[in-house]
C-alpha cells in the first residue's frame, strides 16, 4: 500500500513546482517533503519526480499522480460523509480559453454553491487539454477529442461557432480588388498562440491551399478580440462576440456564409464521485445555454 500522506505530498510538489513550495502549502519542513518523496520512490522502486524548476512527474510519476488525485477526491467525500464539514477541495481542471471566457465560469459558480470547491484551472487549447488527463494534472477537462482518455468518460457538450472577421478598413486595405485566395496569402492574421490553427483551417477551407500569411500571436481572449477590432489582422471570433460587432458595423465577415464549428466534449475520470457527478451536471447546464447542438 502507498501511504496517503506520501501521495498528498507528491501531488503538492507537482502542483507547486518545488519541494519548498509544497512544504509551505502542507505546513511542514522541506526535509519532511524530501523524506516522504524518497520513501514513496523507495516503495515503488521508481523515480517519480524530476527535480527541476519546476519539479515535474516522470512517466512513472504520472500514474502515481492520477492515483493521488483520485485518493484525495474519495478521501474528501468519505470525510464529508462522516463529519459533515470539510476543508475546501482542490479541483484541478483544464479548459480552453474561449469556453473559460464565455460559459465555463457559470459551471464553476454552480458547483461552488453546492460544495466548498477551490478550482485550479489550467487554460489549454481544446485539442491539447486531454493530455492533462493522461498525465494526472487534472481530473476533468473540456476537450476537442471525442475519444476517451483511458480511464475517462466523455460527454458531448455542443459546438462553438467561429466567424472569419476583420474591420471594414482592414478588409478594404488587404482584401479588396483581388481574389480572396490570393489576398489571404498576404493579409496579416491573428492567432491565439502556436497551437491555434483555426485561421489556417479556414484558409484551407476557402482556398484548398496551404498558405502561410504573416501572423500576430496574441495569447489572451480579450486582447485577441481587440487586436481584430483595431485592424491589426483578421481572425476567427466566436459568433456570440462577432455577431453584435458585425451588426454595429465594427466588423465584417471576410468570407460571407463561411464559418468553422468546433465540437467540445467534457472528459472526466471514471470515479463514483458525488463531486464529479455534480461538476459534470453543472458543466452540462452551462454548456446548454451557450453552445450549439447542431
Amino acid at each position: 500500500m502507498i501511504d496517503s500522506a506520501q501521495l498528498e505530498t507528491f501531488a503538492a510538489v507537482v502542483d507547486e513546482g518545488s519541494f519548498d513550495a509544497a512544504a509551505q502549502r502542507l505546513q511542514v519542513t522541506p526535509s519532511a517533503i524530501s523524506q516522504r518523496i524518497k520513501a514513496l520512490e523507495s516503495r515503488l522502486g521508481q523515480v517519480v519526480v524530476m527535480r527541476g524548476k519546476p519539479a515535474r512527474p516522470t512517466a512513472a510519476g504520472e500514474a502515481v499522480l492520477r492515483l493521488a488525485r483520485q485518493v484525495a477526491l474519495l478521501e474528501y467525500e468519505a470525510i464529508a460523509a462522516v463529519q459533515g464539514t470539510v476543508d475546501a477541495l482542490r479541483l484541478p481542471i483544464a479548459v480552453n480559453a474561449d469556453s473559460l471566457n464565455h460559459w465555463f465560469l457559470d459551471a464553476m459558480l454552480d458547483l461552488s454553491e453546492q460544495f466548498p470547491a477551490r478550482f485550479v484551472v489550467h487554460r489549454e487549447d481544446e485539442e491539447y487539454s486531454a493530455e492533462f488527463l493522461r498525465n494526472g494534472t487534472v481530473l476533468a477537462a473540456v476537450t476537442g477529442d471525442p475519444r476517451p482518455v483511458q480511464g475517462c468518460r466523455v460527454v458531448p457538450l455542443g459546438k462553438m461557432r467561429y466567424l472569419p472577421v476583420a474591420t471594414p478598413q482592414y478588409a478594404d486595405r488587404w482584401l479588396a480588388g483581388k481574389p480572396l485566395a490570393d489576398a489571404l496569402g498576404e493579409a496579416p492574421l491573428i492567432v491565439f498562440n502556436e497551437k491555434d490553427v483555426l485561421q489556417h483551417r479556414l484558409i484551407r477551407k476557402l482556398t484548398r491551399r496551404r498558405l502561410d500569411p504573416p501572423a500576430h500571436a496574441v495569447p489572451a481572449a480579450g486582447a485577441f478580440h481587440q487586436a481584430v477590432t483595431i485592424g491589426l489582422g483578421w481572425g476567427m471570433i466566436e459568433d456570440q462576440v462577432a455577431d453584435p460587432a458585425i451588426a454595429a458595423g465594427q466588423l465584417v465577415t471576410i468570407a460571407p456564409g463561411k464559418y468553422l464549428d468546433v465540437p467540445l466534449y467534457w472528459q472526466h475520470w471514471k470515479l463514483e464521485s458525488e463531486v464529479l457527478a455534480a461538476l459534470t451536471a453543472a458543466v452540462l447546464r452551462a454548456a446548454a445555454t451557450s453552445l450549439r447542438k447542431s
